[in-house]
């Protein structure tokens, strides 16, 4: 996806040379100062251009049915308005792609006219090739999909007077996940972080947009204090905080993303295994970091025992947090999470790269004790 305009709006900053590794560096990073950003965003109301993230629309009778085969989520029966989050797992159970979905009857911005629809909302660069496989999976199915990222793009509002905006800016908040906007395109509610709502917006609409949530008493914010709240509410990045090998179960996906009663998709035997006889080989936890003014280590950055220096994870989204300092979320063996425990970040201690880091224990998963099928197994030896 191209530069977006909004970067040319007085005031904002980009994303400084060699931090594109997310193609955040299409957006905005702040505007001046990201901790009065984060502030406002958990006092009153920003406005956050999330324009480069990708979407891809899925049209037709069949498009529930079809889409509950190749997702991870339960969809066949996806109420209008209604939304969740689903993945695209390889044969092994990896983690593809992510997507937040929202079953909405639209104003098609090509078409001008209504148009049932599922929207997955995905990240920068991954629309076409989700788009591709969703393709190739048609076969006779009454669906039609298309990568929809050059139509539309997203805004983000978050903070207490979310609502406030909104209704002054003469948007209608649904009362269920999401329902259209006047003028093409979806509103849809976030859980997280607190009071946040989205607004998949025309593409060459988004300034006009931006302009009215201004207008209506939105503060501009950049896409760096949207990270830190993200981090900060323990919500992974499919490619950030996610790797090769990750499956749903290391990143709390079970669940908001996962329904383990589920059959019939790609990779759904790793889940079953792992849920019912197993424990994933690794968590996501956030990590306390003594960064100072240092410089944040970037995704990949590898997690090592403070004692003998041994690779037990890798660093996903680094952040500096304006109440919790410089945190990262991280994915990291189980053996090594402990909550309170030290590790080190960084092989190579002498670059000026955060050394120490100190495990949250709030982050920790809960022990949810023996799994059903392992302790289903143990009764029957026994």
């Amino acid at each position: 996806m191209s530069r977006s305009p909004l970067l040319d709006t007085p005031g904002a900053i980009g994303h400084p040379d060699g931090e594109d590794a997310r193609s955040d560096a299409e957006v905005a990073s702040h505007f001046g100062d990201p901790f009065a950003e984060q502030r406002a965003a958990t006092r009153r109301a920003v406005v956050v251009d999330r324009s480069h993230r990708g979407l891809v629309v899925v049209t037709g009778a069949d498009r529930l049915s079809w889409l509950h085969l190749l997702v991870s989520q339960q969809v066949a029966d996806l109420p209008e308005g209604a939304g969740t989050e689903g993945l695209v797992l390889d044969v092994q159970g990896r983690v593809e792609h992510h997507a937040v979905l929202s079953h909405v009857t639209g104003t098609s911005a090509a078409t001008g006219e209504a148009e049932p629809a599922v929207w997955l909302d995905v990240e920068p660069g991954t629309a076409e090739a989700l788009a591709a496989y969703l393709s190739s999976m048609t076969f006779w199915s009454k669906v039609e999909v298309r990568d929809a990222t050059a139509e539309y793009a997203m805004l983000s509002l978050v903070g207490p007077d979310t609502t406030e905006v909104l209704t002054a800016g003469g948007v209608e908040l649904p009362s269920s996940d999401a329902g259209p906007l006047s003028g093409g395109g979806i509103v849809r509610r976030k859980d997280w972080p607190a009071d946040a709502v989205d607004l998949i917006v025309p593409r060459d609409a988004l300034r006009d947009w931006w302009d009215r949530l201004r207008g209506a008493g939105a503060t501009p914010a950049g896409l760096d204090a949207f990270e830190a709240l993200r981090v900060a509410s323990l919500r992974p990045r499919l490619g950030v905080d996610t790797d090769e090998r990750t499956i749903p179960h290391e990143v709390g996906w079970i669940g908001s993303a996962v329904h383990l009663s589920k059959g019939c998709y790609r990779g759904q035997e790793t889940v079953s295994r792992v849920a019912n006889l197993g424990r994933p080989p690794r968590q996501m936890v956030l990590l306390h970091l003594a960064s100072g003014d240092d410089a944040l280590p970037p995704p990949g950055t590898p997690v090592l025992t403070a004692e003998g220096g041994r690779a037990v994870g890798r660093i996903g989204t680094a952040v500096r947090h304006h109440e919790l300092g410089s945190v990262a979320l991280a994915l990291v063996k189980r053996s090594a999470v402990v909550g309170g425990s030290e590790l080190w970040v960084a092989d190579d201690r002498d670059e000026g790269v955060p050394g120490p880091a100190t495990v949250d224990p709030d982050s920790v998963p809960p022990d949810t004790g023996e799994p059903p099928g392992r302790a289903a197994v143990r009764r029957l030896q026994g």
